[in-house]
């Protein structure tokens, strides 16, 4: 278990730094530009998957009282992508931390967003926040395009696993 999540850490870094390459260079019209979507722009969809990963390393690592940063937010987009990678790679440092495969199998406890308890085995909460920006990287596709951009990066896993 531990070295299927380290592939899917290592992989959720690369995919995310390889929109950030491109996020960096967006105009202030593009990043906030009005888009149909799970979220309304770009930049709101960039801060909601910076925020479930900080939210999961919090989770993780028993924070009392997690903090859903996106409530409360109010930086600019180059700081937000910064943080967005320390958290990648916080999630990837937490996998590496464990000792042995047991330790994805210890159920945790926590409140959802909504204020409802919890329980899964550590093993499901990594899944879920690694899949969950996989399907938001998605979005982003789509949402660039929207915004004019022609040179979308491509981030199929087997991408990753070939290098």
């Amino acid at each position: 278990m531990k070295e299927l999540l380290t592939r899917l850490a290592k992989y959720n870094i690369w995919a995310n730094q390889k929109f950030i390459n491109v996020l960096e260079k967006l105009s202030e019209e593009q990043t906030d530009m009005e888009i149909e979507s799970s979220f309304s722009s770009i930049r709101k969809t960039v801060y909601h998957m910076w925020s479930a990963e900080y939210i999961w390393i919090q989770r993780l690592e028993l924070v009392e009282k997690p903090v859903w940063i996106q409530d409360s937010y109010d930086g600019d987009l180059a700081t937000a992508l910064e943080n967005w990678k320390e958290c990648s790679a916080g999630l990837l440092s937490f996998i590496e931390k464990q000792f042995d495969d047991d330790a994805f199998t210890h159920v945790m406890q926590y409140y959802n967003l909504k204020k409802q308890s919890v329980k899964l085995e550590v093993s499901t909460g990594l899944i879920q926040v690694l899949n969950h920006a996989t399907y938001h990287r998605g979005q982003l596709v789509t949402m660039l395009r929207q915004a004019g951009i022609k040179k979308v990066p491509s981030t199929d896993y087997y991408l990753f696993a070939k290098k």
